[in-house]
């Protein structure tokens, strides 16, 4: 390496110039340089520490050898001025210290390098001290690093292998600092290696179990190999189908899923789960769902028990409907099983063609106010309801005065626009458990629950004053209409569904013929027709 003295003299020479006389020129040369680095170091050596600074008025076997060496090649020692960091250094047992200098030579080591590598102090100075310690395939990257710390002046650090006496190896943990005087100028480099062989053989230990995990896995693959074309024959007829597919081993790990389980979880492509537990997967689709708390239960319930599942609707935020179906797969000997199925549907589609068929059904497509075949699944259903709870049920039937002749001035259009404005105004005044129906033409009802008749009589007027104050513009003229009332309740009329319509028209008509704007209570009720009188 340049720059790199420790080399012998004649190593960089070329051949037919290594004569003994080439030979003692050259030390001649290296002792003139030597004594030239001891009087640079003299006058650029550190400040001499306080008295207080010192370990001791005596030094340790180490630190005294460490002070002989130095003296003998003529460099400052503790005793002449050194700093307190070579009586420390020496002494330490901790790790190994060197010094380097700004020429890249080491010219002073402590004990601790024999206690490691069996080399003396003595030996490692003596010669290339990287030649010597280090292990033959790091010592190109430690005179690399050695450069790159005394040329850039930074903390370098980095692991190589130390060659024992022994011929062993030892993995070290090496730090160069380089050393400045005052002015900056750079005097040395610190060397410190500290032993990391426990550390470095556990870090074996790890690869040596890493390796056999990929050994094991390649074998894995070696007896997988044989059924990877029925397998992708399979997958390519699953990932046509349009429900999603999961198979679980007995072991509750991923076997195989299709293209559609990504498509209906919204899940990354490029993500495998085969392999995956399924508490895992389950981490991935309960942030999905709505419900995470009740899809968990519905997966630990159909886990616990080895029967066919029912299907299951799982809502989703955006508005998705998805259904779920599991059972248990039987092994071949059909004693024990090898895993389970599950089946995910995404059934939103059919759910909203199912919800308009049945808006179409039970709505009114003028009024979108529920229909005369709601009215009657409605009616029969609150009846039954209050045969069962000692309930009586209250109906209103009502009917436009004034209706026709908007058809006959105005037109159809004109009268649509009526029962429009209309509907919306009632629905508007009808309470959450009062359901409000168009039967056909002008004709409406009112189902209402558990009705007393002060609640039946005060919603009959309610909805008498919102008609009578709805006004309609056709051109310059400004129309309105009216509603005539019959009321009727169940009790009255023997929880008969038709008694109670037939008793609700009657009322009705009965209002209508003294003048409209009003209602009336069903035939044994007539003592409680109330007046018509609305307006205030």
């Amino acid at each position: 390496m340049p720059g790199l003295t420790c080399l012998p003299a004649h190593a960089a020479l070329p051949p037919g110039m290594e004569s003994p006389v080439v030979t003692l020129t050259a030390g001649l040369a290296t002792m003139a340089g030597l004594a030239g680095a001891y009087l640079i170091l003299r006058s650029q050596r550190l400040p001499r520490p306080e008295e207080h600074d010192l370990p001791g008025s005596e030094m340790g076997g180490d630190a005294r050898q460490a002070s002989a060496d130095m003296e003998e090649a003529g460099l400052p020692t503790p005793r002449h001025g050194g700093t307190r960091y070579f009586l420390e250094a020496a002494a330490a047992d901790r790790g190994i210290e060197g010094w380097i200098n700004a020429d890249g030579t080491l010219f002073w080591i402590n004990g601790a390098i024999e206690r490691a590598t069996g080399h003396s102090v003595h030996e490692v100075l003596a010669g290339d001290f990287i030649d010597l310690l280090v292990y033959d395939r790091d010592r190109r990257y430690c005179r690399d690093q050695v450069a790159l710390a005394l040329q850039s002046g930074t903390v370098v650090e980095f692991e190589l292998r130390l060659l024992t006496k022994a011929g062993t190896t030892l993995w070290v943990l090496a730090r160069w600092q380089p050393i400045h005087d005052e002015a900056g100028q750079l005097l040395g480099m610190r060397a410190t290696l500290s032993d990391i062989q426990a550390r470095k053989e556990a870090e074996y230990k790890l690869l040596e179990s890493v390796a056999a995990l990929r050994r094991a896995q390649a074998l894995s693959e070696h007896y997988l190999r044989r059924s990877n074309e029925e397998r992708s024959r399979l997958s390519a007829l699953l990932d046509v189908v349009r429900v999603g597919i999961l198979f679980m081993d007995a072991d509750r790990r991923v076997v195989y899923c299709n293209r559609a389980l990504y498509d209906i979880w919204d899940l990354s492509a490029a993500e495998s789960f085969v392999g995956v537990r399924d508490v895992v997967l389950q981490q991935h689709v309960m942030e999905r769902v709505a419900d995470p708390d009740a899809y968990q239960r519905h997966v630990a319930e159909v886990l616990s028990c080895r029967e066919p599942s029912e299907p299951f609707e799982i809502a989703f935020p955006d508005g998705r409907i998805v259904t779920d179906f599991s059972r248990v797969v039987p092994g071949p000997d059909g004693a024990r099983s090898i895993g389970r199925i599950w089946v995910f549907e995404d059934v939103t589609e059919q759910r909203k063609v199912a919800g308009q068929l049945m808006r179409l059904a039970e709505r009114d497509p003028l009024t979108n106010i529920f229909n005369r075949r709601r009215f009657h699944e409605e009616l029969e259903r609150m009846l039954a309801d209050g045969c069962r709870h000692g309930e009586d049920v209250g109906l209103l039937s009502i009917d436009l005065d004034g209706f026709k002749p908007v058809n006959d001035n105005f037109g159809h259009q004109a009268g649509d626009r009526v029962l429009i404005g209309l509907a919306n105004a009632v629905v508007a005044v009808v309470r959450r458990n009062e359901m409000f129906f168009r039967m056909g033409g002008d004709e409406f009802a009112i189902l209402v629950p558990s009705g007393t008749p002060t609640e039946l009589s005060e919603l009959a007027r309610r909805v008498c004053t919102c008609i009578a104050a709805l006004r309609f513009d056709f051109g310059t003229a400004t129309v309105g209409v009216t509603a005539s009332i019959g009321i009727a309740i169940s009790s009255g009329c023997g929880h008969d569904g038709e008694s109670l319509i037939g008793a609700a028209d009657r009322a009705m008509y009965a209002a209508k013929a003294r003048g409209g704007n009003g209602w009336a209570f069903a035939e044994s009720d007539e003592a409680r027709l109330d007046p018509p009188d609305v307006a205030g």
